[in-house]
């Protein structure tokens, strides 16, 4: 994501308006919140009547995140949805569709509001959180670029693509809690989550200054993450254990079949998330340049290897070659390869396809060993492919590629560390904060957050919303 900034590296001739302060900027917003062209040294330069030039929107670039951020989008309350209501039993389908549904509409309006400035905005100090400057989008501009993160696209532009990114993660943790928690109670975990989670975690790793450099404190520090990896997949991933952990098994969990439901739902599912991941990654490129191709490219041959190698394992395994399993691969890859798609060869996106599928396959295989009832898997596929994938861009990473420092393997055994320190952050902060959001909520909601054993044995389908997913039921 942060590749944003490579416009703002090197010699260019365009930059923030008081990215260099060669001139005294008037305090309006108008001008204050615009791009403008300068020399080589960071002069502003005027036209003929002495008036400040504005940065100059290229289409092309405009074009490409507008469809990325669409891309994006359609991962949610289509990939998402589908990938998550086939593998969950049929009285429950209808609650897991519904559930990363509404997260769109919620956490879009969230986002509007405040998440955008608390994640991007200006720094609250410590590079831990942004201020509320940015708040109900002020500032904002749909007719000019960023000030401070991007050159050729409008503010909205990029605001709307990170949106989309905020959308899906606690959509991520539905799979961890499905089968077994309120409604009502979900929509109030989402707002707390994204807000108290998510948007502090992409601060520090992804917030930019006014001169284009890292404000966040992982991000200063040096740590890589291309396109979520940390943020997004971590986050999720090891939330979603601490939910499934806190909420308990569901019941009859061990004793009866708890099989996906509709494999073609899954496989669909895994399809549209597959294609909309070009967005996801590609567009974190921020613009329609050769990082994005690289980015694009690494993700297809991980992808393809993470399918192909968890389907190996599990007719090695099993005897079988399992659908399910394949798609699950798939997305294990998708996951893996999202912090390093900007940074690596397509070569090491092989290698690392075939890792996440490896350690997600065997993360899946622990959690089922010690009974944690993390239902559609996102701790296993999610939690521990974003680990991996995080440590793995520490070691494969390349500056050829963008504007990524030398992993481990090319001499840089300091990318490694940097890398483990910022996923190892994001890992404590998720799951200290989502336990402590559960505890309240389960202490003060009527009932607690769990629904009874009697909606629980009907099936949330019904016992929630009064539907049923097929109508010969």
């Amino acid at each position: 994501m942060l590749a944003i900034a490579a416009v703002l590296a090197g010699t260019i001739s365009i930059a923030p308006a008081y990215a260099y302060n060669s001139k005294t900027m008037p305090d309006d917003p108008a001008v204050k919140y615009h791009s403008w062209q300068t020399d080589e040294e960071g002069n502003f330069l005027l036209d003929e009547d002495g008036a400040l030039i504005a940065a100059e929107i290229n289409s092309g670039d405009n074009a490409w995140m507008l469809t990325s951020s669409a891309l994006v989008l359609m991962m949610t309350p289509a990939g998402l949805a589908f990938f998550y209501g086939g593998l969950a039993r049929r009285k429950n389908s209808v609650n897991v569709l519904h559930m990363v549904f509404v997260t769109t509409g919620l956490v879009g309006i969230q986002w509007v509001l405040f998440g955008y400035s608390l994640s991007f905005g200006p720094d609250a100090g410590y590079g831990f959180i942004g201020t509320l400057e940015w708040a109900g989008l002020q500032n904002v501009l749909h007719d000019a670029p960023s000030d401070v993160y991007t050159l050729t696209i409008p503010h909205q532009t990029l605001m709307i693509f990170q949106m989309m990114f905020a959308i899906i993660t606690p959509a991520l943790i539905v799979a961890s809690l499905a089968e077994r928690m309120k409604f009502s109670a979900f929509l109030i975990f989402v707002i707390l989550w994204t807000t108290f989670v998510y948007d502090f975690a992409a601060h520090w790793t992804w917030s930019l200054g006014s001169n284009g450099t890292a404000l966040g404190w992982t991000g200063e520090l040096g740590s890589l993450d291309f396109a979520g990896g940390t943020v997004i997949h971590i986050t999720s991933g090891w939330a979603g254990l601490v939910v499934a952990l806190m909420l308990g098994r569901r019941l009859g969990y061990g004793k009866i079949p708890m099989e996906p439901h509709n494999v073609g739902m899954v496989v669909m599912g895994a399809a549209l998330l597959w294609v909309g991941w070009f967005g996801f990654n590609a567009g974190s490129a921020g613009d329609a340049s050769n990082a994005a191709t690289g980015a694009f490219v690494a993700t297809q041959v991980a992808t393809g290897t993470a399918a192909l190698t968890w389907s190996l394992i599990s007719w090695a395994h099993t005897g079988r070659a399992s659908t399910v399993g394949a798609a699950s691969g798939a997305v294990a890859g998708l996951v893996a390869i999202t912090p390093a798609a900007g940074f690596v060869s397509p070569m090491s996106a092989i290698i690392i396809g075939v890792i996440a599928s490896i350690v997600c396959y065997a993360a899946v295989a622990f959690k089922n060993k010690r009974k944690w009832d993390d239902a559609l898997d996102t701790w296993g596929v999610h939690g521990i492919g974003g680990l991996a994938g995080a440590l793995l861009t520490g070691i494969f990473s390349e500056s050829r590629y963008s504007w990524g420092d030398q992993g481990l393997a090319f001499g840089n055994p300091a990318q490694l560390y940097e890398n483990a320190v910022g996923a190892f952050a994001a890992l404590a902060w998720a799951m200290g904060i989502t336990a402590i959001i559960i505890k309240v909520m389960d202490a003060v909601w009527p009932g607690g957050i769990r629904v009874t054993p009697k909606e629980e044995e009907v099936g949330l389908d019904l016992a929630q919303h009064g539907e049923r997913a097929y109508a010969m039921d």
